[in-house]
């Protein structure tokens, strides 16, 4: 099983190969370079066979209880959680490359940028499976790095603004997890994940940072590695270097949307043990998750820009991810990241040719294809208002009294309504911009759009949570912890169904 450590070291054998041997072999040694990526996807799928099939494997290149006479200590853990991760970036990583050997092939940093891009999955493979809190660190902040190098046209003036942005702002983050590793290994006395589960638990500590104030080691803990989860994922309001980085060439983007602003939902799952102690730390987490969703979702409908549009829509989407693991769906959380992550990846992919034909327009491609406003159809209308509303409610309702799937129990409910409330108004409010269609193709376009949207969700989500988190006591345990008071879950219900009402009424 000690082989498994090469499936994350192989694109960095591809990366050093375009770098040494690509100005020779040109278009050659580019295209040679994606064969260790493909092998560490292949790789990646039978590490995901084996942790199903035999449970967790570590190897570790130190000892345990010497760790913190090291530097680094260098090990790697592979589970479930980390397969699956390792799997969606190989995949993704492979595509990217593959596309970038033609849509980059004319640009001077050739090389240098599809050199760059499998550097970048290789520290992604390595920071998934990481067996420690301090080599997670490293490889998150070689990630930092690596997002202003991927900005690639440093000598664009927004470019670089950009980059400079996003690098400023994930120094924050960096800082905020380093002081969480540093009070954790103070506390407990180890960065070894399963070690610092079991320690966290068995022996409570009190902290008080100020006079009169008291928290929790696992709070104080939680809080500040959270802060490091909100940069890299864009969450409010540290997400705005997100906009801000949207001049780097499509397939960056790509694997940034798929990849890279992942890493905030990966890090909440990697310490959901450590989170399942903090209700405090969830009911945070889920706050700024909702705000950022809202957030995201509305900003995402005024855009003009095609990359602007995509890149709010990642924000609020990775608001729904963090505000899942905040009601202690952890695995749901990941389940929407690869949804998420598959989709966004396809959609920057064929971003690139999309600006690429507006540019060969002769004229306005606004001012050729121009539709007369028209008021909105009353049929489309009353459609989308009852649809959003009262459907999300019945299929949840039935679900949990046919499929006994225990939404109620749970908090669940929030989720899911949540989701498919806020999620089926966007999608239905983006139909609505459609006016030369009939009012009719429209309605129907909205109800089949929702129905597939809530039952994939739901089905394929529980079905995943009993494949990441197989023993329910676990799930149980953090839905347990997450748990919001009675009426702060009842007024969140309500006022979205409010808000969602006014939005209707206000179109």
């Amino acid at each position: 099983m000690s082989y498994l450590i090469v499936v994350p070291l192989l694109p960095l054998l591809a990366a050093l190969f375009v770098w040494v041997t690509g100005p020779r072999l040109r278009d050659r040694g580019a295209r040679l370079g994606v064969l260790p990526v493909v092998a560490a996807f292949a790789g990646a799928v039978v590490t995901l066979v084996l942790v199903s099939s035999q449970g967790p494997i570590s190897v570790r290149l130190y000892e345990p209880g010497a760790a913190a006479n090291l530097a680094l200590p260098i090990g790697f853990y592979f589970d479930r959680l980390s397969a699956v991760m390792m799997t969606l970036i190989a995949l993704v990583g492979t595509i990217i490359y593959l596309y970038s050997t033609g849509y980059m092939y004319q640009d001077r940093g050739y090389h240098r940028y599809l050199g760059l891009i499998a550097f970048t999955t290789f520290v992604l493979l390595c920071m998934v499976s990481s067996a420690n809190l301090m080599m997670l660190f490293v490889f998150w902040q070689i990630l930092s790095w690596l997002l202003f190098l991927l900005a690639h046209n440093h000598t664009h003036t927004a470019t670089l603004e950009g980059a400079y942005k996003t690098f400023t702002l994930l120094r924050v983050g960096d800082a905020a997890f380093l002081a969480g590793i540093v009070l954790a290994h103070a506390l407990y006395g180890t960065i070894e994940f399963q070690e610092l589960f079991v320690r966290a638990a068995a022996t409570p500590v009190i902290l008080s940072p100020l006079p009169g104030l008291e928290i929790s080691g696992a709070t104080a803990v939680t809080l500040l590695i959270f802060v490091g989860a909100m940069s890299k994922s864009a969450q409010f309001p540290i997400h705005i270097w997100l906009p801000s980085s949207l001049y780097a060439p499509t397939p960056v983007h790509a694997l940034l949307h798929a990849g890279i602003i992942n890493a905030g939902g990966f890090l909440l799952n990697r310490l959901a043990p450590l989170y399942g102690l903090s209700s405090t730390t969830l009911h945070v987490v889920f706050v700024v998750g909702m705000l950022t969703a809202v957030l995201g979702a509305s900003m995402m409908l005024v855009q003009n820009d095609i990359k602007k549009t995509l890149g709010f829509s990642t924000i609020g989407q990775m608001g729904y991810m963090i505000m899942e693991c905040g009601l202690g769906a952890f695995a749901l959380a990941v389940f929407h990241l690869i949804a998420h992550g598959l989709f966004k990846a396809t959609v920057f992919l064929n971003c690139g040719n999309v600006i690429h034909q507006v540019r060969q327009e002769p004229a306005s491609p606004h001012a050729r294809h121009a539709v007369e406003e028209h008021e909105l159809p009353r049929l489309t209308w009353a459609t989308g208002f009852l649809t959003t509303l009262l459907l999300p409610l019945v299929i949840l309702l039935v679900t949990h009294g046919v499929l006994r799937i225990p939404l109620l129990e749970s908090q669940g409910t929030v989720i899911f309504l949540f989701f498919i409330w806020i999620t089926s108004s966007q999608a239905i409010l983006t139909l609505t911009r459609l006016r030369a269609v009939a009012s009719w193709k429209v309605s129907v376009a909205m109800l089949l759009t929702l129905l597939f949207v809530v039952f994939t969700y739901l089905f394929a989500a529980e079905a995943f949570t009993h494949f990441l988190y197989p023993d329910p006591r676990e799930v149980a345990f953090y839905f347990q912890a997450a748990a919001l008071p009675g009426r702060l879950f009842d007024g969140l219900v309500i006022g979205t169904t409010l808000l969602t009402v006014l939005g209707w009424v206000y179109l």
